[in-house]
């Protein structure tokens, strides 16, 4: 059973420069409101899908806070089932760590974004604001766009023109898309708001392109400037790289390495080292492209693409002190991002020498496909619950029903009638939507991985009768069954999502803004 800590207890932790993990079990929107500085979001209903990859050790010691301690308490005991052998919850939670006198913020990925800022202010990384991009776009500038973002957010809205070119493969094919562009081409790096951006920007300074910009405040600042994003972006081709190109990335990327002190493994180093994660905390992770990693990995890396690791350090890496590795085909991508990590003040931080050509090279053979999506607990969770299908709900006795999703997924559509129960809040809320447990439950998701795990909890509450919708409310409707959408049924207001771009009203993002930009002002003194 895992012991309570207090908060004087964490403080110290924090200040002996030990290696543990402090997981916030609350949901991102909680999350983004306050948290304790140096922690990591693994909400509650994501702990048997993510806690292997965010806490690779299971002898790690693992800290557990939420509010108040209730939901913290229970994602502990998940945690020890799932093997954890040294876990703690903070007592009392964030409003006892608040009471006692200990710091919090606001936001999520706050490192990474701190370190943007930095970044910004000690390499005076060029900007240009919308309104100066927008004049020369209409004048006829010649200007190339590359949006650093992934691509699924690409897609959804970009800058009118811009082309999708994720942040850790900017040096590796800036070379190419130069050479496509022609002479005296304006180069505007863009995200949605400024990390990505001015960490993008950077790399390219660095590299020595001229003519260099970054995009102030991304999507967010094209917006409050009051012009239009575009929606639907195909230009999402990566070029190359050719021989040239590459041959100017991997220069680039050995003199950063050189200049930031990263380690490299030769092929027996790394397997000698994976051979050692039952007794040391070890990140292994790939940051190419994910169809270049389905195509074939190194067994036991895990897939987070390099701008990303960048800009989502704190959800890549939670235990402090922890050995890193990370590897592309060769050495760009990984060196620059474990560049970037050097400079974040990570210590441990290698690359495979010569990555996955080398690995293959020694005889060794490679991983295929993304790794297999299912959770902890699935298998043990789908023996206690009836699974049905849309037509057996149709056609079936009448149920209490519960979606328990997010709030933006309910509210995007749930089988008519449902209550949204977030599962994070399960034990806790469900009497509200099924107050006696001899009345049949319904539990649906969005694709039935999160009820599955839900019902199971259900049955072990003492629910008589519980059944999941097979294939979640995304068969349902494919099913051609009629789908409620908002939030009606919703027992309290939302608290659990973070309103991203263009989906926050204009005060959200002028806040927001705001905020990234102040956490530059200590290093501009």
């Amino acid at each position: 059973m895992a012991h309570a800590i207090t908060p004087a207890d964490l403080r110290h932790l924090f200040e002996s420069g030990g290696s543990f993990a402090l997981l916030d079990v609350r949901e991102a929107g909680e999350y983004n409101s306050s948290h304790i500085p140096g922690s990591s979001l693994l909400s509650r209903r994501q702990i048997e899908f993510q806690t292997h990859h965010l806490v690779p050790y299971m002898d790690a010691a693992v800290v557990v806070c939420d509010d108040d301690g209730r939901r913290a308490h229970l994602a502990s005991e998940t945690l020890e089932r799932m093997g954890y052998l040294n876990v703690s919850v903070l007592a009392g939670g964030i409003n006892r760590w608040v009471t006692e006198g200990h710091p919090t913020e606001w936001g999520t990925n706050v490192p990474s974004k701190d370190f943007g800022e930095r970044v910004e202010v000690e390499y005076h990384v060029p900007e240009i604001d919308a309104v100066d991009l927008e004049e020369r776009v209409r004048r006829g500038d010649k200007i190339v766009i590359l949006d650093t973002r992934t691509p699924e957010e690409y897609r959804r809205f970009c800058i009118p023109g811009g082309r999708s070119v994720p942040g850790g493969e900017l040096a590796l094919r800036i070379s190419d898309i130069l050479e496509g562009s022609g002479e005296g081409t304006t180069v505007v790096v863009n995200c949605a708001g400024r990390t990505r951006s001015i960490i993008g920007t950077r790399t390219l300074q660095r590299m020595g392109i001229s003519d260099l910009y970054g995009l102030k405040n991304g999507t967010s600042g094209w917006v409050l400037a009051g012009y239009q994003l575009e929606t639907g972006g195909d230009r999402l081709d990566l070029p190359g790289p050719s021989a040239e190109g590459l041959g100017a990335a991997e220069a680039y990327a050995d003199r950063v390495a050189e200049e930031d002190q990263v380690g490299r493994l030769s092929v027996a180093e790394v397997r000698d080292l994976m051979n050692r994660r039952t007794r040391e905390p070890v990140y292994l992770i790939d940051v190419r492209t994910e169809g270049e990693y389905a195509e074939g990995h190194i067994p036991g890396f895990h897939w987070f693409p390099g701008g990303q690791a960048v800009q989502r350090s704190d959800d890549v890496v939670a235990i402090r002190g922890a050995t890193i590795v990370f590897a592309c085909e060769k050495k760009v991508r990984s060196s620059i991002t474990a560049s970037w990590y050097r400079q974040m003040g990570f210590e441990k931080v290698y690359v495979v020498a010569g990555g996955i050509e080398a690995w293959q090279a020694a005889g060794l053979s490679l991983e295929k496909g993304m790794p297999d999506a299912g959770s902890f607990g699935g298998a043990e969770a789908r023996s206690k619950v009836r699974i049905v299908s849309p037509h057996e709900v149709d056609q079936g006795p009448e149920s209490a029903r519960i979606f328990v999703g997010t709030s933006r997924e309910f509210a995007y559509g749930h089988v008519p009638s449902s209550r949204w129960v977030p599962r994070g809040w399960l034990e806790l809320q469900v009497e509200e939507a099924a107050p006696s447990k001899e009345t049949p439950v319904l539990v649906t998701c969005v694709d039935g991985s999160q009820s599955l795990l839900a019902g199971g909890t259900l049955a072990d509450l003492g629910y008589a009768d519980v059944a999941v919708l097979e294939g979640g409310t995304t068969r349902w409707r494919d099913s051609g069954m009629p789908m409620e959408r908002g939030l009606s049924g919703v027992m309290a207001p939302p608290a659990d999502m973070v309103p991203m771009g263009p989906d926050r009203n204009y005060a959200d993002m002028m806040n927001y803004l705001r905020w990234e930009e102040a956490l530059g002002e200590k290093y501009a003194r």
